[in-house]
């Protein structure tokens, strides 16, 4: 059985650092996001991050990831390599209601010195307002389809 989010469970270490930064708004922390991505700052990364144990992160063909510790290390290893990711993000929308923001996003990733980006992914964000400002709680991100723009422009609408 699924276990329900539990938003009130911070984790151990959560006051083991000090969070400096606070995000008026879901748009601040993605900009953040985004930016200690391309800087590959563990750190800033973390600082948009809640602390909670519940918080959800699926990078592309990977598992579900719950809980800041693997969280936290999972973006380790991505950030701690040689190669470095530079992400641009093109097509933002964003839903928010009260205390949640959902906010998804094509990220256009190119790493080290590969000549073209790789395949688009589509990132969910969902920021959720706390006595912190705002912070992430879920990141999704999976590989976009390789569907021509224009195929995409002309087919039907199909809402489910």
């Amino acid at each position: 059985m699924a276990r329900p989010f539990r938003y009130h469970r911070r984790h151990p270490d959560a006051d083991a650092h000090l969070v400096k930064k606070v995000f008026t708004t879901p748009q601040d922390a993605e900009a953040a996001f985004y930016d200690a991505l391309n800087r590959s700052d563990l750190d800033a990364m973390m600082e948009v991050w809640s602390e909670e144990d519940d918080i959800l992160c699926v990078h592309p063909g990977g598992p579900r990831l719950q809980g800041y510790d693997q969280v936290r290390a999972s973006w380790a290893g991505m950030l701690g390599g040689n190669a470095r990711m530079r992400v641009a993000i093109e097509a933002p929308t964003h839903l928010q209601s009260g205390m949640i923001s959902i906010h998804n996003v094509h990220e256009i990733i190119t790493v080290g010195g590969e000549p073209r980006p790789r395949q688009p992914v589509v990132a969910t964000n969902i920021y959720m307002r706390t006595s912190r400002g705002w912070r992430m709680v879920v990141h999704h991100a999976s590989p976009a389809p390789s569907v021509p723009q224009r195929a995409v422009a002309e087919g039907p609408v199909i809402l489910h």
